[in-house]
């Protein structure tokens, strides 16, 4: 595999503006014990509910209308649980010891994913490198989108901005079946394997943990109810159309609107600006002032507080975000926030533009 430099940020000056952000929202916010006993709160309810779902569905599954509402309601926790509270705990912002943390982040693979592989793909190249073509990985996923200008435009790209409407309520079922496997096993520009050697546990696990979602989320229920097996099937494949029609909303809004950048690294790895600066440029809110969208969707409404703050809960962030915009504002420096069907509707102009092979993308400087 061909050897990359790996990008590097410019070194902040004495008074760069992130020091003294960082420095106001220390002094000012982070001092709340108030938002930190309200998140731990929250993501312990939400695991509760994951399971009470779960558990509805064995005991009232038999009527088909509550089989599939249970189910549904099981794919929307999983996700919000997965984008409140296993994502800060990825980060180091749930709990206030390491150890908490990290057994919290065991609760992926009760969703049949792997917990090692999704930290690695989150925290050692998402968060580094965002936006940056060939090492932000969860923006480069498949072939079937093309969102990086330098990637290959291929001639269905055309009609990406339809068909991916159709696409997007499979993500969670990719990612589970699809997504892993080829992060595990694929060889051809596999960005995992750019920054990590796959400890050999970790391809038992990939296996176990999707074999044990399937016989407690499929296989158990079609024992226990009196349902066809099919029954049992469709209302599963219903629980993660409906749970990836809820996430995606929150994964298309926050980097890939019709205005987004995406720097390349130079040869030599340097990229122009701090990351500070980087990651306001590449990095959107959407209904921030949404009482539900907040609740839901965590740290991804706030999205560029959790950029420049990722090791804190994302209960913080709303506090955190006007200051942000103060100093924004002061400095400059760029700051997008949209309601969140501007974003989705910018997400698909975005496909659309970048199926063509006009580009309007801006690469290379920010």
């Amino acid at each position: 595999m061909e050897k990359r430099k790996r990008p590097t940020f410019q070194r902040p000056g004495a008074d760069d503006f992130f020091k003294r952000l960082h420095r106001e929202v220390e002094e000012t916010v982070l001092k709340n014990e108030s938002l930190y006993r309200k998140n731990v709160a929250k993501s312990l309810g939400l695991l509760v509910a994951y399971f009470t779902f779960y558990f509805c569905i064995l005991l009232f599954g038999n009527n088909t209308p509550l089989l599939f509402l249970f189910y549904i309601l099981c794919g929307f926790t999983m996700i919000v649980l997965f984008i409140n509270a296993f994502h800060d705990a990825a980060h180091g912002a749930l709990f206030k010891s390491p150890k908490n943390n990290d057994r919290f982040t065991w609760v992926l693979e009760v969703f049949g994913s792997n917990r090692w592989l999704w930290i690695t793909r989150h925290i050692r190249l998402h968060h580094p490198y965002s936006n940056i073509p060939d090492w932000d990985i969860d923006i480069k996923q498949s072939d079937l989108v093309r969102i990086f200008p330098t990637s290959p435009l291929l001639n269905f790209h055309k009609y990406q901005h339809i068909y991916m409407w159709f696409l997007y309520p499979l993500y969670s079922l990719n990612w589970l079946f699809v997504r892993d496997f080829k992060d595990f096993f694929g060889t051809r520009d596999n960005y995992v394997k750019r920054v990590a050697d796959i400890p050999r546990v970790e391809y038992y696990r990939l296996f176990i943990t999707k074999v044990v979602n399937i016989l407690y989320m499929v296989v158990l229920p079609a024992q226990v109810l009196h349902q066809p097996w099919y029954m049992i099937f469709f209302a599963w494949i219903a629980m993660h159309l409906c749970g990836s029609m809820l996430g995606v909303v929150a994964l298309v809004s926050t980097h890939v609107d019709e205005e987004a950048v995406f720097p390349e690294a130079p040869q030599d790895g340097k990229m122009p600006t701090t990351w500070a600066v980087h990651q306001l440029t590449v990095t959107k809110d959407f209904s921030t002032d949404s009482v539900v969208a907040n609740f839901l969707y965590g740290g991804f409404t706030h999205h560029v507080a959790h950029h420049l703050f990722p090791g804190v809960g994302h209960t913080y962030y709303p506090y955190i975000t006007p200051i942000i915009k103060r100093y924004a504002q002061e400095n400059g420096l760029p700051y997008t926030s949209y309601p969140f069907y501007a974003a989705i509707r910018s997400h698909f102009v975005l496909l659309k533009n970048s199926g063509t092979r006009e580009s309007i993308f801006l690469s290379g400087e920010i």
